[in-house]
């Protein structure tokens, strides 16, 4: 159902629109996280090693699709508030035709440089042929993945955040039923995982894309729809680009401490994978409801409503806060449990990382949501410069200390640098939202 976010009270209209996000983000994660603890408990420590192992790069194409989903929603959304309905219609098009294109070339460039990424990352010997394994069936599926993002971004500019996620609740119970049956009934080891995976992406990106088409088809304009516009496309890449690079260099900023923690061997980095599947269920969840901060804010700019954005960010951080405190109290009180979960045997240093990990970050989760939601506001207005030194500058810190930390401190000090990289990001967001810099660089479309 199409929901225009410029009338209601803000905080009531956030909350109705971001619900259905968040319940996203809960499956969406779920399927994630039991690739892991299938693969873990059915297939061997290596086995949720060699998945780990291959997290980053995963990540990196991971990024282009969520980057891309924010780039088209803040246009569209925009579009749609101002009740450009022929435009916002060009926009869809534009934007699905060009990521079908981009997705087709990135497949074929990742399947051929799998095992080139793979020891890029030094990854161990042990677990270098099943990592690869798992990489090669994600790059092969990336054009689901793409897809179901870009479609998902579309309908919440549209206003309507609860049709992809009855897609995803279906594709994510397929997900973990597959899983278990490939690898532990079948035996098929990491690979199991991953064409779990594959499957259920897949049906979920062709519903979502059917539903779309049918949506799209059903708003009322005169004239000609033009399919795809160079003009357009260079609008919604205004806002997609930095979001990709953000979302990739956060990713590659990964890479790099992926490669000191592989330098641990296959238990560290066993720990690790538990620890930082947990921490993401966090973040993303955070990072959701941000980019549903994004949309609401993209339509009311673009029906000139800039005041109902102050309360909409008041709104994203009660929101955020209140999802926060479960995640810590979980992970404070059960974390050992879950992070066990992963885990086939009684590994003492792998367990012993993970908890460690958990304990460090958790009290900053209050920190990033800020970052977080500032940022949102930031992505919705259009004000990409500001988005990109917010993040770039908790990107090189958190890199730059992870090297400088580890040969005195050991993990303890990777652990570190993502607090202190989280601080520093959320007083340059947060100082951005409050003086109102913003407003000054709003990009309307």
């Amino acid at each position: 159902m199409i929901k225009d976010l410029t009338e209601g009270k803000p905080e009531s209209v956030l909350w109705r629109f971001s619900i259905p996000l968040f319940i996203s983000v809960i499956f969406q994660q779920m399927y994630n996280i039991s690739d892991s603890v299938i693969a873990g408990k059915f297939a061997g420590e290596n086995a949720l090693a060699a998945i780990g192992a291959s997290f980053p790069i995963t990540m990196i194409f991971m990024s282009i699709a969520v980057g891309s989903n924010v780039g088209c929603s803040v246009v569209i959304s925009q579009l749609f508030g101002a009740k450009k309905l022929k435009d916002m219609k060009t926009a869809i098009f534009t934007t699905l035709i060009s990521c079908v294109v981009l997705s087709v070339v990135l497949t074929v460039v990742g399947l051929w440089q799998t095992q080139s990424l793979m020891r890029l990352i030094n990854t161990p010997n042990n677990i270098f042929l099943d990592g690869a394994i798992y990489l090669k069936i994600y790059i092969a599926g990336f054009i689901f993945i793409y897809l179901y993002n870009v479609c998902t971004g579309i309908f919440a500019s549209l206003g309507d955040s609860k049709t992809p996620l009855y897609f995803l609740i279906g594709s994510s119970l397929a997900n973990i039923m597959l899983a278990y049956l490939f690898v532990a009934k079948f035996h098929w080891g990491v690979a199991g995982t991953g064409w779990a995976t594959f499957i259920a992406q897949g049906l979920a990106c062709v519903l979502c894309a059917i539903s779309l088409f049918h949506r799209v088809k059903a708003i009322k304009t005169d004239g000609k729809i033009v399919l795809f516009s160079v003009d357009m496309l260079k609008k919604v890449s205004w806002v997609a680009i930095p979001s990709i690079l953000q979302q990739s260099f956060v990713s590659v900023g990964n890479i790099f401490v992926q490669v000191l923690i592989n330098g641990f061997g296959s238990s560290v980095i066993a720990g690790y994978s538990a620890a930082i599947k947990m921490n993401t269920f966090a973040i993303t969840s955070f990072a959701t409801l941000a980019n549903g901060l994004s949309s609401f804010t993209a339509q009311n700019i673009g029906a000139g409503k800039i005041d109902r954005v102050k309360r909409g960010f008041r709104a994203g951080i009660t929101q955020s806060i209140i999802v926060a405190v479960p995640f810590v109290v979980a992970y404070v009180f059960f974390g050992s449990s879950m992070i066990k979960l992963f885990l086939n045997e009684d590994s003492a240093v792998a367990l012993n990382i993970g908890v460690v990990f958990l304990e460090i970050i958790l009290p900053f989760y209050f920190v990033i949501l800020i970052k977080l939601m500032a940022d949102g506001v930031l992505r919705g207005s259009g004000s990409m410069k500001l988005f990109m030194i917010t993040t770039f500058s908790d990107l090189i810190i958190r890199v730059l200390l992870a090297f400088a930390l580890v040969g005195p401190m050991g993990t303890n000090g990777i652990w570190l640098s993502w607090p202190i990289g989280w601080c520093i990001g959320a007083v340059l967001s947060y100082t951005f939202y409050r003086t109102g810099k913003w407003k000054r660089q709003i990009q309307l479309i």
